[in-house]
């Protein structure tokens, strides 16, 4: 089965695999109209705790919290149209503007707007990231997705900015593509739950 990746890095890991048509920028994701399931990785950067501070710091429209240029409202409606998983930062804004139930505990719960859609949390660090880089998900299927890695190791890294408590509290800071890349083994899993979805 054809699975689209959408809103994926030029030349990244999903490009050149069998079964995969993957959608970077040159291709504009948004437009996505179907046939095939869906992985959706909609931007996130002017979702997250620090896109507010800034915003009053530096201004301007491309910086406005929220404002993606309709990204995840079109990753939203691809993976509802047509099946799939859409993966975006745990405790991203974009959950509660769209209405997402907001995933609790380990493991798949049933969103409560749809019989057929799901959420969960899910920890990359247990599939290879450096950091813990905790994840929430949004998958529409037919059936209650197949259980993920619910394990959290802690990761060797931290994202962003250096930890307020004091040196000892810090642990090497990636960021830039290291700190949003997929690792394969999650890539691969999110594969799957695409291709399961119907």
């Amino acid at each position: 089965m054809m699975i689209a990746a959408l809103y994926v890095e030029t030349n990244g890991c999903y490009f050149n695999l069998p079964g995969v048509d993957p959608w970077d920028i040159t291709r504009d994701a948004r437009t996505y109209a179907g046939p095939h399931p869906v992985v959706a990785h909609p931007p996130c950067q002017l979702w997250g705790a620090f896109a507010a501070v800034n915003y009053a710091r530096w201004g301007g429209e491309h910086n406005r919290p929220g404002n993606d240029g309709g990204c995840f409202k079109a990753a939203l409606k691809s993976v509802t149209a047509c099946g799939g998983v859409l993966e975006h930062p745990a405790f991203s804004r974009a959950w509660a503007e769209f209405g997402l139930t907001r995933p609790s505990g380990q493991g798949w719960s049933r969103h409560a707007m749809s019989s057929n859609s799901w959420v969960c949390e899910v920890w990359q660090s247990t599939y290879g990231h450096q950091a813990n880089k905790r994840t929430w998900l949004y998958c529409c299927s037919k059936h209650k997705p197949a259980d993920l890695r619910w394990d959290r190791p802690t990761g060797t890294h931290q994202i962003g900015f250096h930890d307020q408590r004091g040196k000892a509290a810090n642990k090497p800071t990636i960021s830039g593509k290291a700190a949003s890349r997929t690792p394969i083994a999650f890539r691969d899993a999110l594969l799957t739950l695409a291709r399961n979805c119907r």
